[in-house]
């Protein structure tokens, strides 16, 4: 089924990014729920699994998860960067109407037939709690750098090209076609879904779980969004390179953590989030290894993305970052 997205002059202007830690609890629930999911993954999935032996709600979690995802699992954040918390609120106070709507439409049952909200929504918070500290946490650093990353990436393209280069670029399934977003589906591609912005705009969620597919909230309730495959998740789960056992000595552990990240462009920020140092900290590191020609830096107005060059590549056995 193809999603058209439709705009007006308002909503347009209101398109925005934002990370998910909720999101990104649901969509590795399905991976862990389901099939083995793509390969890029099964790294983790090795490890994440058999963690989840011990939760408690999962019948009710494999009730919402291993069809078709109920919108109300997937809050918009009004925040780019939301706390888990505050998406969590978000879920509990999930408006009743709309929940027996989507629990019904998922489970294949009549309005009337859904329990009621405020006896599976605390429930559902709780679990999805655990999950996310269980699953999530112990790596959440590493992904929420890639997505910042991603972020920071599609930025770029936004100045350089407005919003029609950012689209042409998000994934080959999007498209903006006269004035309108359309997100081509491949099952059933004759059909076509609408959904209107309605003035509140577009939110853009980078994400690593929903990878290598883009998902569009079919029934929103304010701001449509659309979560689509951040850069860089195929590196995510690699081990570290055989090189790093040869460079720390020379380089440091930290100056090898660097350029270790930095095989997909990455911030200033993110680097500080992702070797958990401080931001001065990093930037003393970076200013040395370019000093080194082992990093070079691209500036976008406030932007500022680092990539290892060549000549670090090479050090780490590769010819491409």
């Amino acid at each position: 089924m193809a999603v058209e997205i439709r705009f007006t002059a308002a909503s347009v202007a209101k398109v925005r990014f934002a990370v998910s830690p909720l999101g990104e609890t649901v969509l590795a629930l399905r991976i862990l729920l389901g099939p083995a999911g793509h390969a890029v993954h099964r790294p983790w999935v090795r490890g994440a699994r058999p963690l989840l032996a011990g939760e408690r709600e999962l019948p009710l979690l494999r009730a919402l998860i291993a069809g078709s995802l109920p919108s109300f699992l997937f809050p918009v954040p009004e925040e780019r960067l939301p706390s888990l918390s505050a998406e969590l609120d978000m879920l509990r106070a999930t408006e009743e109407g709309f929940f027996r709507r989507e629990y019904g439409a998922v489970r294949g049952l009549s309005g009337e037939e859904a329990p009621e909200p405020a006896a599976v929504l605390p429930r559902l918070a709780e679990a999805l709690d655990r999950c996310h500290e269980l699953l999530i946490a112990p790596q959440w650093g590493r992904m929420r750098a890639v997505l910042e990353a991603d972020i920071g990436r599609r930025a770029l393209t936004l100045v350089d090209g407005g919003v029609q280069g950012l689209f042409a670029e998000l994934h080959r399934d999007v498209a903006w076609e006269g004035g309108q977003l359309v997100v081509h589906g491949r099952r059933t591609p004759h059909s076509v879904h609408t959904v209107d912005t309605g003035g509140h705009g577009l939110v853009l969620l980078p994400s690593v779980f929903n990878w290598p597919n883009v998902g569009v909230d079919k029934a929103p309730v304010a701001a449509a969004s659309i979560r689509y495959p951040a850069m860089g998740v195929g590196l995510l789960w690699e081990p570290p390179p055989q090189a790093l056992t040869g460079l720390a000595p020379v380089l440091g552990r930290t100056r090898t953590a660097v350029l270790t990240a930095l095989a997909e462009p990455l911030t200033t920020a993110a680097l500080a989030r992702l070797l958990d140092i401080t931001p001065s900290a990093v930037s003393q590191h970076l200013g040395a290894l370019r000093g080194a020609g082992l990093v070079s830096t691209q500036r976008k107005g406030r932007t500022a993305l680092h990539l290892r060059t060549a000549r670090a590549n090479h050090l780490f056995g590769s010819s491409a970052p």
